[in-house]
């Protein structure tokens, strides 16, 4: 349960009880059972999500599709959000695979609504690329939930005012160079799904349109400490890739 604080710009919440088992893990996060409908995130880390949640919150009365914010702990550390049952997209196309273009047009139309939004004032600059349009900068497919009304967008830690190119590139590259595992044939059937997803995600437009953004981007995300040698360097062949095309 959590009893709401008034009078704050933000409901902040004090969490009463434990919360139930552990439902998934992320790089800085656990997601817990919190309730009828509800789950808790709560930071290892003790980063604050306050203003992640008051994104949240401002996009929802925008009628993007994001978790409902039900309340965030005094020291910001855990938020308590609606729970969304439903696989990421990935694990989604794993099930139905003859989804996969229709899925990255899906993938496409979220960048295009969240774009259009209007940023609130609260909103800073994005971490690179310059624009006033509210952006993610992480929307890809495992950010992604498939909940029984529809895809529902998670992790806004990164969203701020950018560029939607910048924001279209970075999903792009993410995609295009993530790890497949498996062996040969495993690899090749999941390399055609990926294949058709951008295509679907591209609209049928050709990935040069992402060339005056893509050496930038590569630059500015591979120094992320988180990724592998191996996306590193398939990022940076991709990224030259494009931008010597005509």
């Amino acid at each position: 349960m959590a009893q709401a604080f008034t009078g704050l710009p933000f409901r902040y919440v004090l969490l009463m009880g434990q919360p139930g088992r552990k439902l998934a893990s992320g790089r800085d996060a656990d997601i817990f059972e919190f309730g009828p409908g509800l789950v808790l995130r709560r930071s290892r880390k003790g980063r604050s999500v306050a203003h992640e949640a008051r994104v949240m919150e401002y996009l929802h009365g925008s009628g993007y599709p994001v978790p409902a914010i039900h309340g965030v702990s005094d020291d910001g550390t855990e938020l308590v959000m609606e729970r969304i049952d439903g696989p990421t997209m990935v694990d989604y196309l794993s099930r139905r695979p003859w989804q996969i273009r229709h899925l990255g047009r899906t993938l496409a139309g979220l960048h295009r609504q969240l774009h259009e939004i209007p940023p609130p004032d609260f909103l800073g600059p994005a971490a690179f690329g310059q624009g006033e349009s509210l952006v993610h900068m992480d929307l890809h497919p495992l950010n992604v939930l498939i909940g029984p009304h529809g895809p529902v967008v998670i992790d806004w830690t990164n969203a701020g005012r950018g560029d939607p190119l910048v924001d279209v590139t970075l999903a792009y590259l993410l995609i295009a160079s993530g790890t497949i595992p498996g062996g040969r044939f495993e690899q090749k059937i999941l390399g055609w799904g990926r294949t058709q997803l951008i295509r679907g995600f591209l609209g049928g437009r050709d990935r040069s349109a992402l060339r005056p953004r893509i050496l930038e981007v590569a630059e500015r995300k591979t120094a992320d400490p988180n990724l592998s040698t191996e996306e590193i360097q398939a990022m940076w062949k991709i990224a030259r890739e494009v931008a010597q095309e005509h």
